[in-house]
């Protein structure tokens, strides 16, 4: 699993109230969903390599 660095981060009261709603539902806590949503977006753009994310890596495919 790759380094976690602490990073204090400023967001409104109705964000963080949304998210740490959307974590209860999911079964995370409010810290993990953020990481999970930014993860997300960033794989999304193309933003972050495959095996760079603190996921398993995708299995090789055999041709």
């Amino acid at each position: 699993m790759s380094e976690r660095k602490a990073y204090p981060l400023r967001i409104s009261a109705d964000v963080l109230d949304a998210m740490q709603r959307w974590a209860q539902d999911e079964l995370r806590s409010g810290n993990a969903q953020i990481e999970y949503v930014l993860r997300e977006a960033l794989r999304r753009a193309g933003r972050l390599k495959p095996g760079t994310d603190g996921a398993p890596p995708e299995p090789a495919t055999e041709e």
